[in-house]
C-alpha cells in the first residue's frame, strides 16, 4: 500500500472519445504513470459532448462534465477540492472542447477549484476575437503556469495576451519512442512493395488540405507511375454529424476525375498507434497540408517527423519551427504545384531522402513522452516540490536487446542505433560484463535466455584465455585485432574477464558445468596475468574478483593477495591526495567508482580500517564532482576531469554511472547511511532522466540503452558496453 499517493488530474477529453486531444492526453498520462505511478498518479476527468453522449471509460476518469452544462463544472471543482490526493489540476485547453462561446465555460470551472491549475494550450491565436483573447487572458488569471509546444506560440502570448515570459514554459508534443526503421519491411508487410508512398493521417475533415495533394499528384504520377498516395483516418465525429461524408466525397470524385485510382488510398478507420506506425513505417514522404496558417501544432506532424520521415508540409505555426531544410519542404497553401516540386525533387535524389529521414528521427527524440513527461515535472516541482520527491518506477527488466547484439561467438561491441554493427567485432570488455549481468539475472529469476546468453559469454572468455599472450579485440571472423590490442594497455580487460569469472565461480544458483568452467579458467587466468595487473581500475577490478573468489576457496594466499593489492590502492591514494584532491591519481576518467568500491569490499574481508577510510574519502570526492543538487552529472569522457584544470560536463556515458551506482550501494550495504542510499537511486535515475539534457537514456522499448550524454543530444546508438551497464546498475538496485 503506498502512503501519501498524489494524484494530478488532468481535464480534457479521453479515449475512446475519437480525438486529438484526447490521444494527446492518452499518451501523456501513460508516459507520467510509466515514470511515476503509482506514487504519482494520473486521474483524468472527461469533457463529454452532452449529457446524452456518453463512452466506456477507463477507471482512470474519476469524473465526467457535458461541455455545455456549467452546473457540471462547478460541481466537478467542488468534487477536486474535496480530494485529498489531487494535488494538482492539469487543463488540456483547445477551444472546442469547453463548449460554446469559444470555451467560456471552462472559466466557471476555474474560479471555483482551489487546487494549484496549470494550463497548456493546444491552440494559440495570433488574431483572436476579443471574446477569445479574454477567455485567455481569464484563463491565465487563474493558473499558476501555462504550457505551449513551440516558441511562436510563447511569443504571441506574450505580445498579444500580455502574458509575462516568465509563466510560459515549451514543451514539445510528444512522440511514440519507436526504433527508427526504413521503409522496406513495413512497406512488404501492407502489401506495398515496390511503391513509392506518401501518406497523411488523421481524422478527416476541410482543412486539412489533402485535395491539394491530389492536384499534385499527375505530374508526379507520369514520372513515377508507382506512387501510391495513403489517405488514413476515419472522418472527424464532429464533422461527420454536421456533414456526413461531404469531404471525402468531394476528394473521391476529384481522385476520379485526375484519373488517380490506382494512385490513392483511403483507410477510413481510427488506428491506434502501433497500426498508424506501421503506416508511418512504410511512408516515403509525409504530406501534412494543414490550410490554417494558424495551427499552432499538429500531432500528427509530431508523430511523422518522430517516426524518421521526411515531411512536405504548408506553412503553419509548428511546421515553420519543425520542418527545416534538413527534414523536409515548407510550401505555400494551396499550392499544388510546390508540393508536386518538392516530391519530385525528392524522389530525384534519394540520398536526400534517406538524410533527411535520419534527421527527422534523431532531431526528435528529445519528444518522445517519457521526455515530455519528465519535462512537465520539472516545472511542475517548481509549484509542489514534494511531487517530485517521489522516486521514479524502475522499468521491468528485459534482455531484448542484449539477445539481439549477442550471435553464437559473443556480444558485438557496436551498434547503429538498435542494429548490431559486426564490422567492429567483439571485445572480453563487454563479454565479461555481459558474462557478470545475465549470470546475475538468473540467479534472480532463472530466466532460460540468460542461462543460454551466460554460455556464449562464459565461451567467449575461454576461446581468449586459451591463446597466448593478451587479448581484447576480436574481430568479426574471430582473428584477433593485433593493432588495437598492441595498442592499448589490456589490463582492465583482464582483470575485468577475472571478475566476471569469479563472479559465476561463486554464484550458487547457476548450473553446476557453468560453476566449474568459471573456475577452472579463473584458476588459469590468476596464474596467467595476476603479477601483471598494476594500474589502479585493473587492481580494483582484480581485488573484487579475489572478493569474489574467496567465497568459492577461502585460504591465506588469496587473502594474501587482497591485502597487497589493497597496499597499491593505498600508494597510490598517498602519492596523489593533496587539499582539494582526494583520488588515487591526477585524473578523474571512467569507471571511477570501482576503485573506492574495492576498497569497501576488501575492508569487509580483511578489517583494515585505512582500506574503509580511504573509500569513504575518495568516494565522497567523487560524490562532489558527480552531482549537482540531485541531479547525476557524471565525469564526461569528452576530456575527463584533470587535478587542477576545468572539468568538462560531456560525454557522459553510462558505464561511469553504473559504476557510482555500485559504489555507493556497497557503502549503503556496509554503513547503512541513507545519504548513501538516496544517492545511488539519484545516479541510477541518471538513466531515466535525471541528468543535465532531462532526457530518459534507457530505451524502455527495446530493453537497449543509449551510449550517452552528449552537450546538446542523446548518442542514440545501443551499443554493448552501454546496454549491458545499464543492466547492472538495474540489478544493483
Amino acid at each position: 500500500m503506498i502512503k501519501n499517493k498524489f494524484w494530478i488530474a488532468y481535464i480534457s477529453t479521453f479515449p475512446p472519445r475519437e480525438c486529438g486531444i484526447a490521444t494527446f492526453t492518452a499518451d501523456l498520462t501513460e508516459a507520467f504513470d510509466t515514470l511515476f505511478a503509482p506514487k504519482v498518479d494520473s486521474k483524468i476527468i472527461a469533457m463529454n459532448e452532452n449529457e446524452i453522449s456518453k463512452y466506456k471509460y477507463t477507471k482512470k476518469v474519476i469524473f465526467q462534465i457535458a461541455q455545455n452544462n456549467k452546473d457540471d463544472y462547478i460541481s466537478v471543482a467542488k468534487k477536486i477540492n474535496s480530494t485529498k490526493q489531487i494535488r494538482l489540476v492539469h487543463v488540456e485547453h483547445e477551444f472546442g472542447i469547453y463548449g460554446d462561446n469559444h470555451g467560456s465555460n471552462l472559466l466557471s470551472f476555474m474560479k471555483e477549484i482551489k487546487k494549484p491549475v496549470i494550463v497548456t494550450f493546444h491552440t494559440v491565436l495570433p488574431n483572436p476575437t476579443e471574446e477569445m483573447r479574454k477567455i485567455v487572458v481569464e484563463i491565465n488569471d487563474y493558473s499558476r503556469l501555462i504550457f505551449v509546444m513551440t516558441k511562436m506560440s510563447k511569443e504571441i502570448l506574450m505580445s498579444g495576451y500580455g502574458i509575462p515570459a516568465e509563466k510560459i514554459k515549451i514543451v514539445p508534443h510528444g512522440i511514440h519512442p519507436a526504433s527508427y526503421s526504413p521503409s522496406t519491411k513495413a512497406k512488404k508487410i501492407l502489401g506495398l512493395e515496390n511503391k513509392k508512398v506518401l501518406s497523411t493521417f488523421g481524422l478527416l475533415g476541410p482543412g486539412k488540405g489533402i485535395e491539394y495533394a491530389i492536384e499534385a499528384l499527375p505530374d508526379v504520377v507520369k514520372q513515377y507511375p508507382e506512387v501510391t498516395y495513403l489517405i488514413i483516418g476515419a472522418t472527424h465525429p464532429v464533422v461527420l454529424r454536421n456533414e456526413g461524408e461531404k469531404y471525402r466525397e468531394q476528394l473521391i470524385k476529384k481522385i476520379k476525375d485526375l484519373n488517380l485510382e490506382k494512385n490513392v488510398a483511403f483507410y477510413n478507420e481510427y488506428f491506434e498507434y502501433e497500426e498508424l506506425l506501421q503506416f508511418l513505417q512504410a511512408t516515403d514522404i509525409y504530406l501534412s497540408l494543414s490550410q490554417n496558417p494558424d495551427q499552432a501544432v499538429s500531432g500528427t506532424l509530431s508523430y511523422a517527423l518522430g517516426a524518421g520521415r521526411p515531411v512536405i508540409s504548408t506553412s503553419f505555426a509548428q511546421a515553420k519551427e519543425d520542418v527545416t531544410k534538413e527534414v523536409g519542404y515548407l510550401v505555400d497553401f494551396k499550392q499544388p504545384q510546390e508540393i508536386t516540386e518538392s516530391i519530385l525533387k525528392l524522389f530525384k535524389n534519394p540520398d536526400d531522402l534517406e538524410q533527411m529521414s535520419k534527421n527527422a528521427y534523431f532531431r526528435t527524440r528529445n519528444m518522445v513522452w517519457q521526455n515530455v513527461a519528465l519535462s512537465y515535472m520539472k516545472e511542475i516541482s517548481v509549484i509542489i516540490p514534494d511531487l517530485n520527491e517521489k522516486e521514479k518506477n524502475v522499468p521491468r527488466l528485459k534482455l531484448h536487446h542484449i539477445s539481439k547484439m549477442t550471435d553464437k561467438f559473443g556480444m558485438f561491441q557496436f551498434a547503429e542505433l538498435t542494429e548490431p554493427n559486426p564490422k567492429f567485432g567483439y571485445t572480453m570488455d563487454d563479454n565479461a560484463r555481459a558474462l557478470i549481468a545475465v549470470t546475475e539475472f538468473y540467479s534472480k529469476n532463472h530466466n532460460q535466455l540468460s542461462l543460454r546468453l551466460a554460455k556464449i559469454y562464459l565461451k567467449f572468455i575461454e576461446y581468449i584465455y586459451e591463446k597466448e599472450g593478451l587479448h581484447n579485440y576480436v574481430n568479426y571472423d574471430k582473428s584477433f585485432n593485433t593493432t588495437q590490442n598492441t595498442a592499448e594497455n589490456l589490463e582492465d580487460s583482464y582483470a575485468r574477464g577475472l571478475y566476471a569469472l569469479a563472479y559465476v565461480s561463486a554464484a550458487k544458483d547457476v548450473p553446476d558445468e557453468l560453476r566449474e568452467k568459471a573456475i577452472h579458467l579463473f584458476k588459469k587466468g590468476r596464474q596467467k596475468v595476476s603479477k601483471k595487473i598494476v594500474s589502479p581500475r585493473a587492481v580494483s577490478f582484480y581485488i573484487k574478483a579475489l572478493c569474489k573468489w574467496i567465497t568459492v576457496e577461502n585460504n591465506q594466499s588469496t587473502k594474501e593477495e587482497i591485502n597487497n593489492h589493497c597496499e597499491h590502492l593505498i600508494e597510490f591514494y598517498k602519492n596523489n591526495n593533496v587539499s582539494g584532491w582526494q583520488w588515487f591519481e591526477d585524473i578523474l576518467t571512467y569507471s571511477n567508482g570501482v576503485i573506492p568500491e574495492s576498497l569497501l569490499l576488501a575492508y569487509k574481508i580483511n578489517g583494515d580500517q585505512r582500506c574503509f577510510n580511504i573509500a569513504k574519502t575518495t568516494l565522497d570526492f567523487l560524490i562532489s564532482h558527480s552531482f549537482k543538487g540531485s541531479v547525476c552529472i557524471p565525469i564526461g569522457q569528452q576530456k575527463w576531469f584533470k587535478k587542477g584544470s576545468e572539468r568538462t560536463y560531456f560525454d557522459q556515458q553510462p558505464e561511469e554511472v553504473t559504476s557510482l551506482v555500485q559504489a555507493l550501494n556497497t557503502m549503503y550495504k556496509t554503513t547503512k547511511d541513507e545519504q548513501y542510499k538516496g544517492l545511488m537511486i539519484n545516479a541510477f535515475n541518471w538513466f531515466l532522466g535525471n541528468n543535465l539534457l532531462g532526457q530518459v537514456v534507457y530505451d524502455q522499448e527495446t530493453g537497449g540503452c543509449y551510449d550517452g550524454v552528449q552537450e546538446t543530444k542523446i548518442n542514440l546508438n545501443q551499443g554493448a558496453e552501454s546496454t549491458i551497464s545499464y543492466l547492472i546498475a538495474r540489478l544493483t538496485i
